[in-house]
């Protein structure tokens, strides 16, 4: 079996963005995610959000591309929530999601960041870049510009050594 560390933030939004999960709904809705991600093969750490967007904190094993990780997950789980009757229409989720990669250090606070979601959209203290999606009719995909990533190698040496 092989050795892996591999840990996601990845966010997605209801169709049309609508304040669906909210109440006993977000708990059943929620649930729906969990059980297939872990079915999947996933490590969830955390799940929140607000009305209208989950966010969910998560291992992916190596033997699943995230793409269809995702794919599997928003669908069965709209699936399960259908099933249920919680809505008395056709429950849905966008097609866009946001993913971002991240290392074991980072998981703490990146768990601690979707756990406070209410609290961060309530006050505004969210963090953009982890909140945004773009719309697939875009054609595009988003990301920063390379000197974004540009590393201080001194520094990141040093974290290493550190862990």
């Amino acid at each position: 079996m092989p050795y892996w560390q591999l840990f996601y933030h990845i966010i997605w939004t209801t169709k049309g963005r609508e304040p669906l999960i909210s109440g006993d709904k977000e708990g059943i809705i929620h649930n729906a995610i969990v059980r297939k991600a872990s079915a999947l093969g996933g490590k969830v750490f955390a799940i929140g959000g607000v009305e209208d967007h989950v966010h969910l904190v998560v291992s992916i094993p190596p033997s699943i591309a995230i793409a269809t990780f995702i794919g599997q997950v928003k669908g069965a789980s709209s699936a399960s929530v259908n099933k249920s009757g919680l809505f008395p229409f056709p429950f849905r989720w966008q097609s866009e999601y946001g993913v971002f990669s991240f290392d074991r250090k980072r998981l703490p606070y990146v768990v601690q960041y979707v756990k406070e979601q209410k609290a961060r959209h309530q006050t505004g203290k969210i963090v953009p870049v982890l909140e945004r999606l773009v719309s697939k009719e875009s054609g595009r995909y988003v990301g920063e510009e390379l000197s974004v990533y540009l590393a201080n190698m001194a520094a990141w040496e040093t974290e290493l050594q550190d862990m």
